[in-house]
This record gives structure tokens, sequence and C-alpha cells, in this order.
């Protein structure tokens, strides 16, 4: 399933926040989602997700989605979003729950999660026992479990130290790499874009127009074979933004 976005622009009241997206999420590729503070990246993600309606323009889904999803489109968020009196195990089923499953079909599904993101020895574990990286990984676990035809990530490495932003990116090549998933991924920091993303598109400052989408042509398993390469592109993606983003920093700290 491929998603469309057709002409998406967006005002609250007299601020005009995004104006005339237009670019493809195709199915299997991760697209990432770039921009100074402030330029609507995340407001775009909503619309995607269909949590908000756009002021013009439509979100098109393009085929259907594989018959076993449960959510078509899900998202994992930058704060983990896990209840805190669940175990590992529990807050995966909390979404399960939620289509009428439970039990051994349940218990089958939560198994292979936990396997597909190295936590099948946490389940009984609670949220306040476990690191940042892994309350990530159960975020990640959890989104799985629905069989989502397209994941949506707002900003999920920025609350982690570089170290487990490290490992965390290596985990989800390594998902990427068996499981050809889509994603939609809204980030700040340019190295996660490069090293994760095969299309990034670039938004300018608000309101928001791509001013570029930018292929990264090196298959993601072999990116760290050639950090000139990533460096290349990732100065090529600040120099695109560069004056904005300290234009826009300059707005945020004045407002």
């Amino acid at each position: 399933m491929d998603l469309k976005l057709d002409g998406i622009s967006h005002a609250y009241d007299a601020t005009r926040v995004l104006n005339n997206i237009d670019f493809t999420i195709k199915a299997g590729q991760i697209i990432c989602i770039i921009g100074p503070s402030g330029c609507g990246k995340s407001t775009l993600l909503r619309f995607i997700g269909g949590l908000e309606r756009p002021t013009e323009g439509q979100v098109l889904q393009i085929g259907d989605p594989p018959a076993e999803s449960l959510n078509p489109l899900t998202y994992i968020f930058q704060d983990f979003a896990l209840l805190p009196w669940r175990t590992v195990r529990g807050n995966i089923s909390l979404v399960l729950e939620d289509h009428g499953i439970r039990g051994t079909e349940a218990d089958t599904i939560i198994n292979d999660v936990l396997a597909r993101t190295k936590l099948s020895d946490f389940g009984a574990a609670l949220p306040k026992q476990l690191s940042g990286g892994m309350k990530q990984r159960v975020a990640i676990a959890r989104a799985l479990a629905v069989k989502p035809a397209c994941l949506l990530m707002d900003e999920p490495l920025s609350a982690l130290d570089s170290q487990t932003r490290e490992l965390l990116m290596d985990d989800l090549v390594d998902l990427w790499l068996k499981e050809k998933y889509t994603a939609c991924y809204v980030t700040h920091n340019l190295n996660e874009a490069v090293r994760l993303g095969h299309r990034v598109v670039v938004l300018s400052r608000r309101p928001g127009q791509v001013r570029d989408i930018v292929d990264i042509d090196i298959p993601l398993e072999d990116r760290l074979k050639h950090p000139a390469l990533l460096q290349e592109k990732q100065d090529y993606l600040w120099n695109l933004m560069r004056e904005e983003a300290r234009a826009a920093d300059l707005e945020l700290l004045d407002a």
C-alpha cells in the first residue's frame, strides 16, 4: 500500500503552517521528513495518520493494506507512551485486546514481536525497569503486533542518548532487512535521516513546503561502510536547511 500526499496545505486561524505538500510514501520504503523547527513536520504526520484533517488537500491510499493488518497506520512516539502499571507483555497485549485478540492467539503474536525486537527475556518487566532504548523497543514491538501497512514515527529516537540512538538505528535497519516495512519517519537529526531513509523530504520553514526530495541510493545494510558518502548527503541536507534553520531558531526565541 502506497500513501500519496496530494496538495496538503493547512492553517491555524491566520497562521499558515503547510503549503501544497506533494509526495508519495512507497510500500517497502522509509521516508524521512526533516526541516527547521516549527515547519510543520509533526502536523503533517498527524494528517498522514488521519488524526487531523488538513485545510486543503488529501492523503490518498493507493492499493490495499495487508490482509492481516489490524491497524494500517500505526504511530511510534518519542515518549514511548507505555502504561507504567503493565508489563512489557501487557503493553503489547493492549493493542490486541482492542481487536478482541486474547489468549493463545495473543500469546503467539506477542512472542513473535518480542523475538523480533530482541525482548524475549523481558516480557515480565515493568517499564520502570527498562532503559530508554528498551522502552522504545517495546513501543516498536507494540506497533508491529498490529501488522501495520505503514509505521508513522515521530522523532522516535530523540529522547535517547547518542549510543542508544546508534543501537536503535541498527535495530531498525536489521528489522527492515528482514521485513521491508514501510515507514514515514519525522526527525530533526540529519544523521538519522541519511542512515535510515530511502528518501528524505526536506521542508522549508513555516509555512512548510517541499524544498527537495533527496534519494539516499546506498543500500541500508551498506551505509556504515560508506561514511564519506553519507556525510556528503548530510552536508547537502544541512546546506539546504542552514539559513532557514537559523531564522526559525530566532523566531522561536523571539516568541
